[in-house]
């Protein structure tokens, strides 16, 4: 389209919605193009990082997959000339039009519009390929304001400070008011954006994203409220945060555990960590905290690895007295060198004196501690055997524990 052609009426409808039915409908005019070309590889892997693994998948698959979701019946997907063997597989896909990536971005984006420059579609959504976790609600939102308006793209309000820099040494600070982070997909209709575009190859120049070709072209652009799991993949820790956002193969695992103690003499038991005063103590071969027993071996059974027993043999006297919160950092110790993260841990202490509720808050802390997790994931509460079994008879204090632990 000529740069001087006349832009298209934002006041005329780019589909007639009908409200009444759902967005497979509404989408039928509108296309994804999804921009995969780059070759960047900060991401690590050796490869671009569109076709790096995430969580099951490729990065591009996940990509394709939530425009589908959304009801998007077309895709341009924009390739490396390079990338053979993607060309080969994408070739034969019903929904997908290929087209070859430039030397630019803008390049790149005006090659896809091209694919679709003859077709039924009235919208458009560019895309980076590297946005995976991009939800449906977002892809709809761009969609629907484009029945109002020429151009629209999700973004998210600044909210930490801004400094400028040089030398790792703050230089100043800049006022975040009215700033926001740009999203994808950028929606357009499909001839606003052409001659957008247009009008910028005749300068020759690039941008960053395609709402700077728009506006550069005259064009207003609506604010779609963003979502901050519609992440951009860039360094490598990016790849661990995009697959828990899409929960794609992480590993949850529950563990439980149960122990008993019987009173003897003393005047103090030790219950999760904490020290409370009673007519009799706990008898064992360490100091008989049975709760912190009870968390152990719930760690330890979610992670496949025995008991304490196992650990810690009753028969070796070097655990004579030990106490508990030895064996608890190593069941932590344990879940974090295999790669998990404690999700929480649950504990009920079963007995009918000392009362536990008073004690509790101190003894989430302390578990708390011992495990290096927040406190709002600790659990601790006491309930009574209504006088029933050895708990009921003050015999003594059991304990059951569950326990969570999560590999991203």
């Amino acid at each position: 389209m000529p740069a001087d052609t006349p832009l298209p009426d934002a006041t005329q409808p780019a589909a007639s919605v009908d409200p009444t039915v759902g967005f497979a409908h509404q989408m039928d005019t509108t296309a994804a193009l999804i921009v995969a070309a780059g070759r960047g590889t900060r991401a690590g892997g050796g490869m671009p990082k569109q076709w790096r693994p995430l969580a099951g998948k490729r990065v591009i698959d996940w990509t394709l997959a939530a425009f589908r979701t959304a009801g998007v019946r077309q895709i341009v997907l924009v390739l490396s000339p390079d990338d053979d063997q993607a060309w080969a597989e994408f070739s034969s896909v019903a929904d997908i039009t290929l087209a070859k990536g430039g030397q630019t971005r803008a390049q790149s984006v005006a090659n896809g519009l091209a694919a679709l420059k003859d077709s039924p579609i009235q919208k458009v959504l560019i895309h980076d390929a590297a946005r995976p976790c991009v939800s449906a609600r977002v892809i709809h939102a761009v969609s629907a304001a484009l029945d109002t308006g020429l151009a629209a793209a999700p973004a998210l309000p600044v909210t930490d400070a801004l400094w400028r820099g040089a030398e790792a040494k703050v230089t100043g600070t800049e006022d975040r008011t009215g700033l926001y982070g740009a999203q994808t997909p950028q929606g357009f209709r499909l001839d606003a954006i052409i001659f957008a575009h247009a009008a910028l190859a005749e300068t020759g120049g690039d941008a960053a994203d395609d709402v700077e070709v728009a506006r550069a072209a005259g064009l207003d652009v609506a604010i779609i409220p963003g979502d901050p799991d519609n992440m951009k993949i860039t360094r490598p820790e990016d790849f661990d945060r995009a697959a828990r956002i899409l929960g794609g193969d992480m590993d949850v695992r529950l563990g439980n555990g149960y122990d008993v103690h019987r009173f003897g003499a003393g005047d103090e038991v030790i219950l999760c960590g904490v020290p409370v005063a009673h007519d009799r103590g706990l008898q064992g071969h360490s100091d008989a905290d049975v709760g912190l027993h009870a968390i152990t071996d719930a760690l330890y059974g979610a992670l496949a690895e025995g008991d304490i027993g196992r650990h810690f043999p009753p028969s070796d006297p070097q655990w004579k007295g030990a106490a508990s919160d030895i064996f608890l950092r190593h069941a932590a110790e344990l879940a974090r060198s295999k790669g998990y993260q404690i999700s929480n841990v649950d504990c009920t202490l079963v007995c009918e004196f000392p009362k536990i509720t008073p004690h509790a808050p101190a003894m989430r802390a302390a578990v708390a501690e011992i495990l290096s997790i927040d406190i709002s994931r600790v659990s601790i509460k006491a309930t009574t055997s209504d006088r029933l079994g050895f708990p009921g008879r003050s015999e003594g204090i059991a304990a059951i524990a569950t326990a969570c632990v999560v590999k991203p």
